[in-house]
């Protein structure tokens, strides 16, 4: 049975929120420094093409689908290289020999500063052909970066790329072998794992110097693909793991604050300001919905009935939820953005009312997450064009910035630059000659 914690008010939260708040010209993970892919203002490259502004462009040798990071000088990167060749049957990808690697790049040259060889030999699990075996993203803390391969290990570096630790967190079958993604997360000297799987799923807490796990929580949960998020709201800090059962932790103990059952497959993760708590799932398996949960919310949240409130969700829209990409809030709305057919969405934050839907003339897929700037939404399609739309309630693309190739990383930004992963290369973004961060 799941034992849900009813907090007290926590007196000192903005005093706390200050001292927790990574710096926002670092990318140390998946979306960002606060989970909501919103680059620094600063120095944002404001235009690209293949043949400008493209600081470098830096192969990068195997297969995955994890995203980028930043810190300081560095850009850090994953990637399975193929050795031996597997089986492709159907949509699976079975046997052959990987080297799993962690790649350090310099960020105002491309070039490469060391790369490390994590573990070699043939993959614990099958995967579906187009996901692979790199498609977690590394974290990192300034001084360690965390490279989590799936069910492959868990992998602890420095910053010269000397293996600090290494931990097994266990093999476990996937829904339809299709294989991992969820990547891992830093908060006030916990490293979490959010492990949703044919059985045994688990959330874990570890201490970041060591490996050694601080807690560990079961989760009656199946297999699921999302990254777990710090929610920073005006009542407390809470760890937020998306599933068909969206639960909240305290990031302190694990102890659980609420649950609300969303239904569906859960390949996306949350994003939310102070008040609300943005979530959704793809439209199958009785999900689709997107859902504002209210800072404070305890206990079981799951409107009943067929209602779509509660005292603990302040609204739910019906096929609005996102089915691969994370949704993006920004300036009042909620985009949201389909995989296969080049539609985005945009809903008023305090309401899910649908404020327009429309398809993007010329994209195709999006599968990277958007980031927005300066009143403007970026998003991203899979054959690498950058569609910029006006932010607001109005649908209107502003411009676009191509460079070819197959896109479905979400990007890294920040001192000027932006970085994004095709299936071969990564691109460095910058305005004219600057140098990162200058």
């Amino acid at each position: 049975m799941e034992m849900i914690r009813f907090p007290a008010l926590v007196f000192g939260v903005a005093a706390v929120l200050t001292r927790l708040v990574p710096a926002a010209d670092e990318w140390p993970q998946f979306r960002g420094p606060h989970s909501d892919n919103r680059p620094a203002a600063a120095e944002f490259p404001t235009a690209w093409s293949a043949d400008k502004n493209i600081a470098w462009k830096t192969p990068i040798p195997g297969h995955g689908w994890s995203s980028p990071i930043l810190w300081g000088d560095k850009v850090f990167v994953t990637t399975a290289v193929e050795e031996q060749a597997s089986t492709v049957s159907g949509r699976r990808r079975r046997g052959g020999v990987y080297r799993w690697e962690l790649r350090c790049l310099n960020l105002n040259s491309g070039k490469s500063l060391w790369t490390r060889v994590a573990t070699r030999g043939e993959p614990r699990l099958v995967t579906h052909k187009s996901n692979g075996y790199a498609s977690e993203t590394p974290v990192t803390d300034g001084e360690r970066v965390y490279a989590y391969f799936g069910m492959t290990g868990l992998f602890a570096y420095d910053f010269n790329g000397e293996l600090v630790w290494k931990k097994d967190l266990g093999a476990y079958p996937m829904q339809r072998e299709w294989g991992t993604s969820s990547s891992p997360l830093l908060h006030a000297n916990k490293l979490y794992l959010q492990i949703d799987s044919e059985e045994d799923s688990f959330l874990v807490a570890l201490n970041p110097k060591t490996g050694e796990e601080i807690w560990r929580v079961m989760r009656d949960e199946g297999s699921n693909w999302s990254t777990p998020m710090i929610w920073r709201n005006k009542k407390r800090i809470e760890l937020v793991t998306v599933g068909c059962t969206t639960r909240s932790y305290d990031p302190e103990n694990g102890e659980l604050l609420w649950k609300l059952h969303i239904g569906g497959r859960s390949s996306s993760s949350s994003t939310g300001d102070e008040e609300l708590l943005y979530l959704g799932s793809e439209q199958r398996q009785a999900g689709g919905y997107l859902h504002a949960v209210k800072a404070g919310a305890s206990g079981d949240i799951t409107p009943v009935d067929g209602a779509g409130t509660s005292a603990g969700v302040l609204w739910s829209t019906a096929k609005a939820g996102p089915p691969m990409a994370s949704p993006l809030l920004y300036q009042g709305l909620v985009y949201v953005v389909q995989r296969r057919s080049g539609i985005i969405a945009a809903y008023d934050a305090k309401t899910g009312g649908e404020v327009y839907k429309k398809r993007v003339t010329g994209a195709k897929a999006f599968w990277a997450t958007p980031w927005a700037l300066d009143g403007k939404v970026y998003v991203l399609d899979d054959t690498g064009t950058t569609h910029v739309l006006k932010s607001g309630p109005e649908f209107q693309v502003l411009v676009t910035h191509s460079i070819e190739g197959r896109f479905w990383a979400s990007p890294a930004m920040a001192r000027g630059s932006l970085i994004l992963r095709d299936v071969n290369h990564l691109y460095c973004i910058r305005d004219g000659d600057r140098r990162a961060g200058h």
